[in-house]
């Protein structure tokens, strides 16, 4: 996968694990299950708006709280093909790239997109496109050996291909 596109669902600072996917629901590690969760604490009807190929934008530290990869699992489970935010928390941004869920930080178009905008990421030169209010951002480009984890779905399969 060399590129994302999708609608943006909007987000602001400190959108932790918790929110994400809630505690109540972590006895399960079976990702349609979390995904039918996703996001259910701060928007409610994330899960049945979302569309495969869409884009969550948030401001600062996206993913902080617990380390559990339970978070990137169900945004990527509920069919979310990137994440772009101001910053991550250092081990969500690691278990997203783990589990291959495409992030990436880029504070501009954090502040630059909108709920509702429809976006175009490309992970080779880090170009992030809003379609509908025809702007663009320079977000850091994943490097080559970041773009084969994410093409194979996650290190384990990355690993288990080489």
């Amino acid at each position: 996968m060399k590129a994302a596109k999708g609608i943006v669902f909007k987000y602001g600072d400190n959108v932790d694990t918790d929110v994400i996917i809630p505690a109540r629901y972590l006895n399960s590690s079976d990702p349609e299950e979390l995904a039918a969760h996703c996001m259910e604490d701060i928007d409610k009807d994330f899960i049945k708006n979302v569309k495969p190929g869409d884009i969550i934008v948030a401001d600062k530290n996206f993913g902080c709280g617990s380390s559990r990869e339970h978070a990137p699992i169900a945004i990527k489970a509920a069919g979310v093909s990137c994440v772009i935010a101001e910053t991550f928390a250092r081990i969500f941004y690691r278990n997203a790239i783990n589990i291959g869920l495409p992030i990436i930080e880029c504070p501009d178009a954090a502040k630059g997109i909108e709920q509702g905008d429809e976006v175009e990421v490309s992970f080779d030169s880090g170009i992030i496109k809003n379609l509908t209010k025809g702007t663009q951002f320079k977000g850091q480009p994943f490097p080559e050996f970041m773009q084969r984890i994410i093409a194979a779905e996650g290190l384990i399969n990355y690993i288990n291909q080489s």
